[in-house]
């Protein structure tokens, strides 16, 4: 018996952000779109702020601790 569809694993992301990031760097400033120079530019969310975000969005949808 085959497993549900739900059951199976994703492929992992990381190869996909690695070619991306070479892709990047090959071709350097003059072949990227300036909304793509934006989203790299944009600064992430430390770890402080992202555990804050999760809180927040749980309290939204009503789940208890």
């Amino acid at each position: 018996m085959t497993r549900h569809i739900a059951d199976h694993r994703s492929p992992p992301e990381a190869g996909r952000t690695k070619k991306f990031i070479e892709l990047a760097r090959r071709e350097g400033n003059e072949g990227s779109h300036p909304s793509t120079q934006a989203l790299l530019r944009r600064p992430r969310l430390g770890g402080e702020t992202a555990r804050r975000v999760k809180e927040f969005l749980r309290i939204e949808r009503g789940h208890q601790a």
